[in-house]
């Protein structure tokens, strides 16, 4: 593999470091607890100052406050039971919130001792749940409306939302489609606009970016896993040949899934090796990573993508359903973060944690806009991968 002898280019081969020359060993995803304690990427606290306001304690601050949260997330979920609605990470209190549809049972007790908030809730998170996939269960049989953008649970409203292009509300195949939710009495209904309907971002050839699928087509590196590195399905199909930022063959894509889902596998070699790394591409340090544990809703989350570098912002969803032009995409994660095309399979972290790799969105890093990304664990329990960690 050649390499430019430019600093920038020198971080920029996406993970061609080596693990060995960096004293790393590959090691499994998801530790039990994050390692939050070790010192942050400088660069992680300036763009989260510039893309959410904070100040460098503030930042400080919330990442350790949802480093905890992300702990607590499943033992309180366990604690819970039957009664379980959802969580999400307050910002305004830095707390992991836990909804509840009973709050004085000796099972609300348990969630409280591990020192969440608790909430009560009209729904329990399997109820919604169930609604939810009624919905996805007739997208897969005869596809969504176009009108409809997306669909997800909400737990802090404890209700199904579906985002509805504005004017369309009313519209017989709208209103069959989402018939189900409305009758159980679980519906909220959000409009867009037009502009804002949802696409990939993947590119056309632009020289000095991560990888090419085809020669024709540029996509954004997700993460190093044990063999090659994850990114978005629509990027390319299996069998596709990949090349690097320098043009020199890097592999092939093993596995690849979109519509439904939005994943892919491409498993390298041609000289290429892999660093559990998130480029900063020069404007913030690059961030390492040491594990996928998942970030809750409300949770601040980066994105790094070969077209606008990184940007912050904060996890709005989980097992969100997205209607691409293509078709629909199942189980996503929204956030407020922006991207453009290119940025696919680039990928979101929240502090030290792997969180997913882009799919799409709307809008751009100018006038602002919206992401989903394919949760990283899926893909790795897909393809019995392992992430390439600290």
């Amino acid at each position: 593999m050649r390499r430019r002898t430019s600093l920038r280019w020198g971080l920029s081969v996406l993970l061609a470091l080596g693990t060995a020359a960096l004293g790393l060993t590959p090691v499994a995803a998801a530790p039990a607890q994050p390692t939050q304690a070790r010192p942050l990427s400088p660069g992680l606290v300036t763009a989260m100052q510039r893309d959410l306001g904070l100040s460098a304690s503030q930042a400080r601050t919330r990442l350790k406050q949802e480093a905890a949260a992300t702990h607590l997330a499943p033992r309180a979920e366990q604690a819970a039971g039957a009664a379980f609605g959802g969580t999400w990470y307050d910002a305004a209190r830095g707390t992991l919130v836990v909804g509840l549809t009973d709050t004085g049972t000796a099972a609300a007790d348990s969630v409280r001792s591990l020192g969440t908030r608790v909430v009560s809730v009209a729904h329990s998170a399997r109820t919604l749940d169930a609604a939810k996939a009624v919905l996805d269960k007739a997208a897969r049989a005869d596809g969504a409306p176009a009108a409809v953008r997306s669909w997800h649970v909400d737990p802090r409203t404890s209700t199904v939302v579906a985002e509805i292009r504005k004017g369309a509300e009313r519209s017989a195949a709208v209103t069959a489609f989402l018939a189900p939710a409305r009758k159980a009495g679980l519906l909220t209904i959000l409009t867009y606009a037009a502009k804002e309907t949802p696409q990939t971002f993947a590119a056309g050839t632009v020289g000095g970016d991560p990888y090419y699928i085809n020669g024709n087509t540029r996509c954004s590196i997700g993460f190093s896993v044990v063999g090659g590195f994850v990114s978005a399905g629509h990027c390319g199909t299996a069998g596709s040949s990949v090349v690097g930022w320098d043009g020199s063959a890097m592999g092939t894509f093993a596995g690849s899934s979109f519509p439904g889902n939005d994943y892919s596998y491409i498993q390298i070699g041609n000289g290429w090796w892999t660093v559990p790394v998130v480029l900063g591409w020069g404007t913030v340090s690059d961030v390492l990573v040491r594990g996928s544990a998942v970030a809750p809703v409300g949770s601040s989350i980066c994105r790094s993508g070969s077209t606008t570098h990184w940007h912050c912002g904060t996890v709005l969803t989980q097992n969100e359903t997205v209607n691409y032009s293509q078709g629909s995409v199942y189980e996503l994660t929204g956030t407020s973060v922006c991207a453009e095309p290119g940025d696919s399979g680039g990928s979101f972290i929240t502090g030290d944690q792997a969180q997913g790799v882009t799919s799409g969105g709307w809008g751009n890093c100018t006038s602002g806009g919206q992401t989903w990304f394919q949760p990283v664990n899926e893909i790795l329990t897909r393809y019995g991968l392992t992430l390439v960690t600290a």
